[in-house]
């Protein structure tokens, strides 16, 4: 999810019955963005997936 539509995620959880559901978040626009700047947005994204697969309930 790019962070211009983040806030209508957030509100479609809500609406859906998940409030709070975790979802990563790129920067925006995506479609003007160079090769690297892809690849960086990539990594975040992958970086914020794999903190929430393994996050801690403790």
């Amino acid at each position: 999810m790019t962070t211009r539509f983040a806030s209508a995620a957030e509100m479609m959880s809500r609406v859906l019955g998940i409030p709070g559901y975790a979802f990563a978040q790129i920067g925006h626009p995506v479609s003007s963005a160079t090769d690297d700047q892809l690849r960086a947005m990539a990594r975040t994204a992958i970086e914020q997936g794999l903190a929430m697969l393994v996050r801690s309930e403790a």
